[in-house]
């Protein structure tokens, strides 16, 4: 691959697979403490560190034409060079270079600085007459590429070029203060010293079975493929790995739930289901029913529940959980209803006290913004007992919440709690039933990939009465006219504005100007009403209140209404700058109106400047059903993201993707189930590092993976 392998060896210096990766040439302190953010601490971290994408840069066949991503990879020989300035802070080294295809400028740009050269090392490289391979970017005119400002130089007279342009290239994720240079070629030292000492993980049985990849060979062929097949087997063998241990790792959790015995029992007694049946004023769905019966029936089992239920935006989630509750308190013990924002947590308080209105349920609220003295009362009334349900945020999860009887917990929108959260919520109780929620329906497949401990019910049915909701890519006129029609018409109207991720008072301050543009210019007769994700609780369930009294027409908001939001005379949902959003919220907002028998409609409004925006925006309004959609935000984000980053984490998964690797999956939980079956604590020789890497992956992360 490089010519002069010792340039490879030199790089490292001995060493093992456990050894920090301070000591290897040319990382020291500094560098090691770098690469201690993303992760990397031992060489075999940096053998594990894969690629996050692979560029592919062999020479850019024809300069007369715009490449597909603006990239430009070119070779030829420095005609003439020089250094000059920009401006009073910026400076330009430019490079005439002669190539196949003719003459291209290259292009350097540094900040200035008065104590030193900037181009002092790039002088050094490029100057007249030496032979470079350049990567950059350039925007093509009538007459072609004329022009490239350079990401990346490398001389041919050094034969490290080979690592770095004319094949696929792998892109590591970096942080600042490491450059892709270094870690590119420190990666193929480490794998040229140490790639054959890391052994298989997957016994040698199982990886002739499946015709895998020996370990080294893959990760060989992960980081510096020769081709894209090379990369793709490669690529499959290692997601392989991973998928495997996954799997192992959630069947061990599933069985240590099963191994152990709780301490109480549930009897269907009817004092509080019966009276909360008649009372609701609706007959519940087939599908309502079978869930419930599910959910009860686990209840009843001599071990903890532990089940995901799923079902679409306005199916019915929340009856079915309260049911659940109501079993917990006839039976003498407490409820838990945990919700991620304070606004849903409101919400489902507003909620249970209509459902349980003349029932002698005695329900609490906490977050983390009630003031001091009622907080220590409402700490006081859940210890003691005197408190049936507890309804909150993640403030359940705090040190000082103890309950005195608690024996079900309910999560709401389950893919923002990840499994550790989970487990610290089940000791609450000790070995407590818990059932989480969740309105982003996925495949049964991948729910076991990323709910693996869970047994999974599905509310696959939505109550009847409802209208369905029109959606459509419209311009802001025909959205706020729309609007006002259904005002005219008694109706209201929710506008929703994009939040600005980098900065909480930016979002403000563009929620707060969009809101005065609706009040004084498009709506100035009409009552308009803001709320956005910098209020305060009370604040926030204040307005959230008049808004479903009817004493706002409109409501400007953030998506901090995305979920949890129930006015069934809201008929209208415009949704501002629609592109920005992902296609799980957009589903989530549109699932706040249509929630009663009159017509809605929802208008997204955006100018998608990417295929992937414009294909999330073609897929809400192909459809409404949430299984759909999905699949759909699977496939375009992937389940790393679709979880965010804490649940991804607790994943472990580096390069298996859920979605594409489906039969993977099958295949490795079919392999886990026949590993574990046959030695149930991984202690066979050949299951030896299988053991050692489960443990080093989940045992930390999930604080439940125990093989002692």
């Amino acid at each position: 691959m490089v010519a002069n392998h010792e340039r490879g060896r030199n790089f490292m210096s001995g060493g093992t697979l456990e050894s920090p990766i301070q000591f290897l040439k040319g990382v020291g302190p500094r560098r090691a403490a770098l690469f201690e953010r993303i992760g990397v601490r031992t060489v075999e971290d940096l053998l594990r560190r894969y690629p996050r994408d692979w560029q592919d840069r062999r020479e850019t066949p024809d300069l007369s034409l715009p490449t597909a991503t603006g990239s430009v990879v070119i070779r030829g020989r420095v005609l003439n060079a020089r250094g000059q300035s920009a401006g009073p802070r910026l400076a330009l080294y430019k490079a005439t270079l002669g190539t196949a295809r003719g003459k291209v400028e290259c292009v350097w740009f540094k900040h200035m600085s008065r104590r030193f050269d900037v181009f002092a090392a790039l002088k050094k490289e490029v100057k007249e007459g030496a032979d470079l391979w350049i990567v950059g970017r350039a925007d093509p005119d009538l007459t072609g590429i004329r022009e490239v400002r350079v990401e990346e130089h490398y001389p041919l007279a050094d034969e490290r070029w080979r690592l770095h342009v004319a094949r696929l290239t792998p892109i590591y994720a970096l942080t600042e203060g490491l450059s892709p240079r270094f870690v590119r070629e420190l990666a193929y030292a480490a794998l040229e010293t140490h790639a054959d000492a890391v052994a298989d993980a997957v016994p040698a049985a199982l990886a002739a079975k499946r015709r895998l990849l020996a370990a080294p060979q893959a990760l060989r062929g992960l980081h510096f493929p020769r081709s894209e097949a090379e990369r793709e087997a490669a690529r499959g063998r290692l997601a392989y790995e991973e998928l495997l241990l996954l799997e192992l790792a959630w069947i061990l959790k599933r069985r240590q739930t099963r191994d152990v015995r709780k301490q109480y029992s549930y009897e269907i007694k009817r004092t509080l289901l019966t009276p909360f049946r008649a009372g609701l004023g609706f007959e519940l769905t087939a599908a309502q029913r079978r869930v419930i019966n599910e959910i009860f029936e686990d209840l009843r089992k001599p071990h903890p529940m532990t089940r995901l239920l799923q079902g679409d935006v306005g199916s019915g989630k929340t009856v079915v959980a309260l049911s659940a509750l109501l079993l917990a308190v006839e039976n003498g013990g407490q409820g838990a209803l945990m919700a991620p924002t304070e606004i849903l947590a409101d919400q489902h308080r507003a909620t249970l006290g209509r459902f349980l209105k003349g029932l002698p349920v005695r329900v609490v609220s906490l977050t983390s913004r009630m003031p001091k003295k009622e907080r220590a009362k409402t700490l006081e009334r859940i210890a003691s007992g005197t408190a049936d349900i507890v309804v909150g945020t993640h403030a359940v999860l705090e040190g000082d919440v103890r309950f005195k009887s608690l024996r079900l917990a309910v999560v709401d929108e389950q893919h923002r709690f990840g499994v550790r959260q989970r487990a610290t919520l089940r000791q609450k109780g000790h070995l407590i039933d818990l059932l989480v929620m969740t309105a982003t329906p996925i495949p049964r497949t991948l729910a076991l990939a990323l709910y693996g401990d869970l047994e999974v019910s599905t509310i696959d049915e939505m109550p009847p009465g409802r209208a369905p909701i029109k959606t459509a890519l419209a311009p802001e006129s025909e959205a706020f006219a729309a609007a006002r029609r259904a005002v005219a018409a008694g109706r209201q109207a929710y506008v929703v504005h994009p939040i600005i991720e980098e900065s909480a008072r930016l979002d403000l301050q563009s929620a707060k100007a969009e809101y005065e543009r609706l009040r004084s210019e498009v709506f100035p007769d009409l009552r308009v009403a803001l709320i956005h994700g910098a209020m305060s609780g009370k604040a926030k369930t204040k307005v959230m209140d008049e808004f479903a009294r009817g004493e706002w027409q409109i409501l400007a908001a953030t998506p901090v209404i995305e979920v949890g939001i129930d006015v069934p005379n809201a008929t209208v949902m415009v949704i501002q700058n629609a592109d920005r959003f992902g296609l799980a919220s957009l589903h989530q907002l549109r699932g706040r109106i249509g929630r009663g028998a009159a017509e809605s409609a929802c208008f997204l409004i955006a100018d998608p400047r990417t295929p992937q925006a414009r294909t999330r925006l073609d897929a809400m309004i192909a459809t409404a059903d949430g299984f759909r959609i999905g699949e759909e935000d699977l496939k375009l984000r992937g389940p790393g993201e679709l979880l965010g980053t804490e649940q991804s984490g607790e994943l472990s998964l580096q390069i298996a993707d859920l979605f594409k690797d489906a039969e993977l999956l099958s295949c490795a939980r079919a392999d886990a189930d026949e590993i574990l079956s046959a030695d149930a604590k991984l202690l066979a020789p050949e299951h030896a590092l299988l053991r050692r890497r489960l443990l080093g992956l989940y045992q930390s992360r999930w604080n439940w993976i125990d093989l002692a």
